[in-house]
């Protein structure tokens, strides 16, 4: 069985340690391949660090389609309801939409879904691994100065974008009856969050990709027992 990993950042390995971002070799494509051993099991990293799922629809054809595979992991969103944070920073007053829209990103994830099941690749849709607010804010005034914290007091910030795009592909998940695993509730479950993401709040540590991967072949070995994937089931 060949599996592809297909996302951002977070499929790709990134944490940040003391201010710098770097790429951990046991990232959860990684793992996920020691969990499966030497076994005919293939997984293959094709994450891009700042990707959003307008990109990914725009390589489905080149990461996914073109590797032939048996399913693919799907996992979007962090940079989808991600802001410009320097116009927001010289702009705290107004409006500022996510860089992807809502509307887009669930448009995007229908065609990720329809175009993979047509080539008889099984999808399955990661939620969201958790945020870690209070960091995450903190490194981006960092980055962009204190006048965000105004505008994120008026809407809410990123943490309210990404649990309504997680709540959108839980949606997906019940309307279009497609295979999922919830890597958020696993991960906030595992324990102290400060452990398992990193610095900058939104990124995982390698204790945060190991919990990852292993709630992903826990349910991949439970949901595709004794069944054929590759059939766009």
């Amino acid at each position: 069985m060949k599996i592809v990993c297909f996302g951002d950042s977070i499929t790709r390995g990134v944490t940040c340690i003391k201010g710098r971002l770097r790429i951990l070799k046991d990232n959860y494509p990684a793992v996920l391949q020691q969990y499966f051993g030497d076994s005919s099991t293939e997984i293959v990293n094709k994450g891009v660090f700042n990707d959003n799922s307008d990109l990914l629809v725009q390589r489905l054809g080149k990461d996914v389609i073109g590797e032939h595979p048996d399913v693919v992991l799907i996992c979007i969103g962090g940079n989808d309801c991600n802001f410009k944070w320097n116009e927001v920073a010289e702009r705290p007053d107004d409006t500022h939409v996510p860089v992807v829209p809502l509307e887009r990103y669930a448009d995007n994830i229908r065609h990720l879904v329809k175009n993979v099941k047509e080539q008889g690749i099984t999808p399955v849709l990661l939620t969201l691994p958790p945020l870690d607010p209070k960091r995450y804010y903190q490194s981006i005034s960092a980055r962009f100065g204190k006048s965000i914290g105004h505008w994120i007091g008026l809407s809410g910030g990123i943490e309210h974008w990404h649990g309504q795009y997680n709540r959108c592909l839980k949606k997906f998940i019940k309307q279009l009856n497609v295979p999922a695993i919830d890597v958020r509730t696993a991960i906030k479950k595992a324990g102290d969050l400060k452990g398992l993401i990193s610095d900058d709040g939104i990124h995982l540590t390698a204790e945060g990709y190991k919990v990852m991967a292993k709630k992903i072949y826990t349910d991949l070995t439970a949901q595709f027992a004794g069944q054929k994937v590759g059939s766009g089931i």
